[in-house]
């Protein structure tokens, strides 16, 4: 018998970790196959909100804000690439971070369309895999038209501010419910899944909230 299940995922197209875990999550619910039914809806997190539209150095950035070392931040990210490569994301050279709230905006649209997920993998490989910045309305219409999003209205929602409200107010439900650190993964409203987790983790936890269903 094939069971609902809703899963909502907070996260952050400029977050390594957030490709990470929704390429586990797909990978989970593939395994699990027909036994479910999942309905999967995108929220908005900022882990740079207050970031200029020329983006920062990443090493600089990192430095700044987690007081890392570029040896230690290296590390980092030779061991994200490997994590990436065994669920099948790859990850590129990325050498700035950058503001993401017109992603959001365009995710938000793209949910009204039914292509969220799609898009949102689009963005995730074009800033994690290709090093693009996420911020920049070519790069997004690019990435909207790719998965089958109309670009004449993709560059309207963009160029006229569509829907940042809703972001805004998405945002703020999500640190009230005290989501501070992405990707949060919500299972049924109920089941809280932190992080980048592997597949096995997911796989167990989806089994688990189905049987208690």
């Amino acid at each position: 018998m094939t069971q609902t299940l809703q899963i909502d995922v907070v996260s952050d197209v400029a977050c390594p970790w957030c490709a990470v875990g929704l390429s586990s999550l797909q990978l989970a619910l593939a395994r699990i196959g027909d036994a479910v039914d999942a309905k999967i809806t995108l929220h908005p997190f900022e882990l740079n909100p207050d970031m200029g539209p020329e983006g920062e150095n990443i090493v600089d950035y990192i430095g700044r804000k987690y007081g890392r070392t570029p040896e230690q931040i290296a590390e980092s990210q030779a061991m994200i690439r490997e994590r990436g490569a065994s669920v099948g994301f790859a990850f590129g050279p990325r050498t700035h971070v950058y503001n993401t709230f017109d992603a959001h905006r365009l995710l938000h649209w793209a949910a009204l369309e039914g292509k969220q997920l799609p898009l949102k993998m689009a963005l995730l490989r074009a800033y994690h895999s290709d090093g693009k910045d996420p911020g920049n309305h070519e790069v997004l219409l690019d990435a909207a038209q790719a998965v089958g999003l109309d670009a004449d209205r993709a560059r309207r929602v963009l160029a006229d501010g569509d829907y940042a409200d809703d972001v805004r107010a998405q945002e703020q439900k999500y640190l009230e419910l005290g989501i501070h650190s992405v990707p949060a993964t919500i299972l049924n409203g109920r089941y809280l899944i932190s992080g980048g987790q592997p597949v096995e983790a997911f796989e167990q936890a989806i089994r688990q909230v189905l049987a208690q269903a």
